[in-house]
């Protein structure tokens, strides 16, 4: 880090709830509502384990991103934990891997979110969504431009909002349990539950962007690994216990909807009213996710400014608000742009290799830092079970990795990762050419 260091002009407002719900929102996005229909699809009554699995995996990724948090308390969250403890090549892969994780998701979620809500509209013209997609992302800009704190009153809003439809869901669905439903017809094999977990993780993801705003948080040393645990916590019980409740509900027919598994079964519950309420929900949900993005992700791209990765005016705070207002709206624009170009699909797998990319990068940060006792505000939280937590994080990641990814998918991976490198070597190039200069 350098010591001329605009973190210093942030204003530090985010406490552990504030933290906490954007974590949680961040997690909790699109990915619940139809996910479950697809661990039906793969593992049948035993879709569940895939939840399983995921927690497990991210359980160790977050004592990770605990650890490191609390010892790393500049803005850029995993960027930052990554630059200090390895240094600035791959500090600067971490950060282009956090950008392409969040721009990816929040492009993917508002693609799906802009033709959610032109649903009430049907038969609208191409160019709706296309104004959809612009106020969407303009509305959370301008929110997030005002300052964290006014983002992060709008995401605790947005997290009792979106919190309502699901938990009535699984209080008023246990009662509609058929027990016949839930009985396992076989045990899947292992590589077959990684399988499925690899794509169901894209509902757990999102820490890593979540805490982006870290040089904002007060006492980052306790207020990091509290939010941390209390969000994916909740997280994890919710998403079970919704898992649970659809299959028991529907059975196997689950699978068959693949759009709207969880609006399917709350409609065989209580009628067409709850079938709307849970879309409803849906759409709550996705902006609660975006809100998180809009307010976390512009703080990497502060970040990379602050370092010299990318140009200065991205350094600059608002002398009133003091936000990053000028990487607010450029982010904005660069999700824009991306949701009015991509798919859901492709975006979504994007942004779920990158990530895995990043937990590994993270879990191998927070071992260095710990074993060079960095502490950067306080004293740090200190992971039970000490190096060996970063390590089955980076063997478990790696397993996930092998079980999941594609041929194609790991070559567009390197592709990227190259373009990467290249990036940096240029840019070192440059520098040392205007220093001799």
């Amino acid at each position: 880090m350098h010591s001329n260091n605009p973190d210093a002009l942030l204003s530090r407002e985010l406490g552990t709830r504030q933290l906490a719900a954007t974590i949680f929102n961040y997690t909790v996005g699109s990915g619940i509502f139809v996910l479950p229909a697809f661990a039906v699809l793969q593992l049948g009554t035993a879709a569940p384990l895939a939840y399983v699995a995921c927690a497990i995996i991210i359980g160790l990724v977050v004592m990770c991103f605990a650890e490191a948090g609390s010892r790393v308390s500049a803005t850029g969250g995993p960027y930052a934990y990554v630059e200090t403890a390895i240094g600035p090549m791959w500090g600067f892969v971490a950060g282009c891997l956090v950008l392409a994780t969040g721009t990816a998701a929040a492009a993917g979620v508002c693609n799906v979110l802009a033709r959610s809500i032109l649903t009430l509209a049907p038969g609208s013209p191409a160019w709706v969504y296309k104004i959809v997609v612009v106020t969407l992302v303009g509305t959370l800009v301008a929110i997030n431009y005002r300052g964290v704190k006014t983002g992060a009153r709008v995401i605790e809003a947005v997290t009792v909002a979106k919190l309502l439809p699901l938990l009535a869901f699984v209080f008023i669905g246990v009662f509609f349990i058929e027990p016949s439903n839930l009985a396992w017809t076989h045990v899947p094999e292992a590589s077959t539950v990684l399988g499925t977990a690899g794509i169901v993780i894209f509902a757990f993801s999102g820490i890593e962007g979540s805490l982006m705003p870290s040089g904002e948080v007060k006492n980052p040393a306790k207020t990091v690994p509290r939010a941390a645990f209390m969000a994916l916590g909740a997280a994890t019980l919710l998403y079970l216990a919704i898992q649970f409740v659809a299959l028991g509900v529907m059975g196997a027919d689950l699978a068959n909807d693949r759009t709207t598994p969880l609006a399917s079964a709350a409609g065989s519950i209580v009628g067409p009213v709850g079938r709307t309420i849970l879309v409803v929900g849906a759409v709550i949900s996705m902006f609660g996710y975006l809100s998180a993005n809009v307010l976390s992700e512009p703080r990497g791209l502060f970040a990379m400014s602050r370092d010299r990765f990318l140009p200065p005016i991205l350094t600059a705070v608002h002398p009133t608000f003091h936000s990053p207002h000028k990487a607010i709206v450029i982010y904005g624009v660069i999700v824009a742009s991306i949701a009015l170009s991509g798919t859901y699909e492709t975006l979504t797998i994007f942004a779920n290799l990158s990530a895995l990319m990043l937990y590994f990068l993270c879990a191998i940060a927070a071992y260095v830092l710990r074993k060079k006792d960095i502490r950067t505000d306080g004293e740090p939280y200190l992971t039970p079970g000490g190096p060996l937590v970063p390590i089955a994080a980076c063997l478990s990641l790696s397993w996930l990795f092998y079980e999941t990814v594609t041929r194609e998918q790991f070559v567009a991976l390197l592709i990227v990762l190259v373009v990467v490198f290249v990036l940096y070597g240029l840019r070192t190039w440059r520098l040392k050419a205007a220093q001799t200069a």
